[in-house]
């Protein structure tokens, strides 16, 4: 198939996609921790890979993105690159915007402000506006399509201030993309991204306390064990009600606790006060994604002697780097990467723009 990128055919395997690649995963979020971090661009850089590599990719948005301007601040930002074979699942209207020809493969049945999800598959390389659903029932589902399509990788392209599609009950690896438009300077950012860091990475509930805490994330709700596992509490209650009930186990014998729901800020507060009173409490999550609290309210809740983990782990795939900022503020590229390996041992950290200006270089 002929690609009209120019540069396709001399195109190097990148480490990141070769991570990618090689985990086997079937579907790949892809979140910005802001606007203009990169998100973008890190998305076009794995689906130039996946096309070089002749790898089925599917891909959608969390709602609505993929705009000539962020909504945001209004700057103009990269456009969404498609490549030929690339199945996109996509509301009906920004097929009508499309900058390159599509065929329609199937329908979803799933509405949006902007009309039904449809899937189509691409028929050139050009610029492709991408609104997916915005509900996690239905990602999986239009998820579950884009597979029966021929998709052996599905790429979720996140939208600002939301990352429950980053859960590992919808996606298998994440790449979150940090840059200078956090604002200040590289330490700054750094410390910004390693908080953020800390509420997606909470470490996976070993098997036992998984087992114990199977029926809330089974069913939903909450539940409540002792110090010797003995069943206190366990009903499908709204997370929004959840706070009042917990502080009813407040002078309890309590060891274990687990949420299903979203946890803000007065289901916290509960939490944070029973882990006063029972120092050696866990508290288990479904994952990262549904803490909504500040990196500095979990490191008082761990000096408390508490423990929180998430049932399911979040599986970071990389990190990407944009040293550019639309407002001002820009850092030196290669210093920026380097203080950020640095910083974040353990975790694969890469500038895509980067390397392949390396990469051309080197040719």
């Amino acid at each position: 198939m002929e690609f009209k990128n120019p540069t396709l055919g001399n195109i190097q395997t990148s480490p990141l996609w070769q991570r990618i690649h090689d985990s086997g995963m079937q579907t790949l979020a892809v979140m910005g921790m802001t606007k203009n971090t990169g998100k973008t661009v890190a998305m076009n850089h794995v689906l130039a890979q996946a096309a070089a590599a002749q790898v089925d990719i599917g891909l959608t948005s969390i709602g609505r993105d993929g705009e000539d301007r962020d909504q945001v601040f209004f700057n103009p930002k990269p456009p969404i690159m498609v490549w030929p074979g690339n199945l996109v699942a996509t509301a009906r209207e920004t097929l009508q915007r499309a900058k390159v020809r599509w065929k329609l493969i199937d329908s979803t049945q799933i509405d949006s402000p902007m009309g039904e999800i449809l899937v189509v598959k691409v028929l050139e390389y050009g610029e492709m506006e991408v609104a997916g659903a915005s509900r996690g029932t239905d990602q999986l589902k239009v998820i579950a399509r884009l597979r029966q399509c021929g998709a052996s990788l599905v790429i979720l392209d996140g939208a600002l201030g939301r990352s429950h599609h980053a859960s590992p009950a919808i996606a298998d690896g994440v790449i979150l993309a940090t840059g200078a438009a956090i604002g200040g300077g590289i330490q700054d950012v750094i410390r910004k991204t390693r908080d953020r860091l800390g509420i997606l990475g909470i470490k996976q509930a070993d098997a036992s306390v998984k087992a114990q805490c199977e029926a809330v994330f089974t069913q939903g709700g909450v539940g409540v064990w002792d110090q010797d596992g003995k069943t206190l509490f366990l009903e499908e209650i709204a997370t929004l009600n959840a706070g009042a009930k917990l502080m009813e186990f407040l002078d309890a014998d309590v060891g274990t606790i687990a949420v299903s729901g979203a946890v803000g800020r007065n289901l916290w507060r509960a939490l944070s006060s029973l882990a006063e009173r029972h120092p050696a409490l866990t508290v288990v999550v479904a994952d990262g994604t549904k803490l909504f609290i500040e990196n500095t309210d979990l490191l008082i809740f761990q000096k408390l002697g508490a423990k929180l983990v998430g049932y399911r782990g979040i599986n970071l795939t990389g990190i990407t780097l944009n040293p550019f900022s639309p407002m001002g503020g820009s850092f030196e590229a290669a210093e920026f990467l380097d203080v950020a390996r640095d910083a974040f041992v353990g975790y694969d950290v890469c500038d895509v723009v980067l390397e392949a200006t390396s990469d051309e270089k080197i040719k």
